[in-house]
């Protein structure tokens, strides 16, 4: 691609980590990187307008070298919304032949898709979900976990009793309007396949979003990936767990081989049974999932650190996978099952003697970074040195925000945009998912009169207490005499703890 290509995004939805992450991501490269107006774009399960993305989209594809396109919002109008919708087919199919007439007029855009399986949350909650999922969430996915296992003859007698009783209980309406959607959403998955066969999609991720090795998810992933195998699509579609990544691992796929590079990663774990642990709202080993990440952003598996590109140092956990906010507490197999203290001298080695980029996937935990990891880093000076750093949501998100930012990295080098994300990332992942959220959800926030799901809007007074405190937690945990962490903005974009959205910079001392 030329000097200043003129890459296209379409974000998954508009939350900071689809939204904005890839945006930061291609600042200070040769890329120009033009997305939607935020006014096009959704919020929660308000769908965005799909018309005007449409017509936005096509638009700006004229003279651009590159794509990067989320269908569930071309589609539906975002990530929530394509659980919601009453879409038919034809309307699905309509809007995805379009694709056909933009590759037509712009041959030479080079087009990669993501487009999700529906996931299937194991709980009654319909925070992002229909509204009856308070209700009957946990009894959808246990129908689809137990009847997925009784067809494959491994349902135990008490599951069976349970299933029994669900049926019993659960309506019948509820059941048929959440496999119905299910069935369009999956056709329409089935038709962008056949944009992949026919070469309009130049390679395509099917993320798994929350997945289970059983259940409704499973069962349509095997569905998807018959078809692939059907259209000998195998090296151009990929199928592992994730989702809200996905815009930054296809950035860092298309400066890739847009650079004619494939960077060798040497992972190095904490833990020898890290590898074969199954990631909470994940389906396989994390081992499996690590090779999906690495080459679908464009790299593979170095076979030794000698001949890597980049040494990524992964804190997986020593046996299961618990919650971040739980860190508080001793586990065993967390002090014991893994060795941080390695990992930290290992990384300082190859990167103060051996000189080659290092970078932290901390997935040690779910939804936030670990602690005491992140003390050992900044004890030993690596917190701004390092090629990339994510610790945030499912160990998938974080895995492929710091791959994509590290193989970035080895393209454009210590750019202060580089550091301004990874600061971004220590604010966020550590000192709000793992400290601040946990800390005001329980407690302070319903004191101030609300709930963890419900705020005062994006910037009310939960937003200043919550900078306030990320600011306090800065100071202690990143900020040292390579320079500091400034917050510029802080809100709360779904109104509600879970997610953060934050603006800061790196200021070098």
């Amino acid at each position: 691609m030329t000097k200043h290509s003129k890459l296209i995004f379409i974000p998954l939805d508009e939350r900071p980590c689809n939204y904005e992450f890839p945006y930061l991501l291609a600042k200070e490269t040769e890329y120009i990187m033009e997305r939607p107006p935020g006014e096009l774009m959704g919020l929660k399960k308000r769908p965005g307008d799909v018309e005007q993305l449409w017509s936005w989209f096509e638009a700006a594809c004229a003279g651009a070298d590159g794509a990067v396109v989320a269908l569930d919002t071309l589609l539906y109008g975002g990530i929530i919304p394509s659980r919601l919708h009453g879409l038919e087919p034809a309307e699905l199919t309509g809007r995805l032949e379009r694709l056909r007439g933009i590759k037509q007029r712009h041959p030479q855009l080079k087009l990669y898709a993501f487009q999700l399986i529906m996931r299937c949350p194991q709980y009654s909650l319909s925070d992002e979900e229909p509204d009856y999922y308070a209700d009957w969430g946990r009894e959808i996915f246990r129908k689809g976990f137990i009847q997925h296992r009784l067809e494959l003859g491994i349902a135990t007698d008490e599951e069976i009793r349970e299933l029994a009783e669900i049926d019993l209980r659960l309506p019948s309406g509820v059941l048929e309007d959440y496999l119905g959607r299910r069935a369009v959403n999956i056709e329409a998955n089935k038709l962008a396949l056949e944009l992949v066969h026919d070469g309009i999609i130049d390679f395509m991720i099917v993320p798994q979003d929350d997945s289970a090795p059983y259940g409704h998810t499973a069962k349509d992933q095997e569905k998807v990936r018959a078809r692939i195998t059907a259209l000998d699509l195998e090296l151009k579609v990929y199928m592992y767990p994730g989702a809200d990544e996905v815009g930054c691992t296809l950035l860092a796929r298309m400066m890739n081989k847009a650079a004619g590079r494939m960077p060798l990663v040497y992972p190095r774990l904490s833990s020898i049974q890290g590898a074969f642990v199954t990631p909470l709202f994940e389906d396989r080993f994390f081992y499996e999932t690590l090779k999906y990440q690495i080459l679908a952003a464009g790299g593979l598996i170095a076979s030794s650190a000698a001949e890597a590109d980049l040494v990524l140092l992964v804190s997986t956990p020593g046996e299961t996978m618990e919650e971040a906010v739980s860190q508080k507490h001793a586990f065993h197999s967390y002090d014991v099952y893994r060795n941080l203290m390695e990992l930290v001298e290992y990384g300082d080695y190859m990167l103060r003697s051996k000189k080659i980029p290092v970078a932290v996937a901390d997935v040690g935990y779910a939804n936030g970074g670990d602690q005491k990891l992140v003390k050992m880093l900044r004890q030993t000076n690596l917190l701004f040195d390092l090629a990339g750093y994510a610790g945030w949501n499912t160990s998938s998100n974080s895995l492929g925000t710091v791959i994509s930012q590290a193989m970035i990295y080895l393209l454009y080098g210590r750019t202060q945009a580089h550091l301004d994300f990874l600061a971004l990332r220590y604010a966020e992942d550590v000192c709000y998912c793992s400290v601040v959220r946990g800390e005001l959800s329980e407690g302070p926030v319903q004191e101030m009169g609300y709930g963890k799901y419900k705020l005062d809007g994006p910037r009310g007074r939960v937003a200043a207490r919550v900078q306030e405190r990320l600011g306090e937690e800065l100071a202690v945990r990143i900020d040292s005499p390579a320079g500091s962490v400034q917050i510029t903005d802080c809100y709360m974009p779904w109104n509600r703890m879970f997610e953060v959205g934050l603006s800061v910079r790196f200021l070098r001392s």
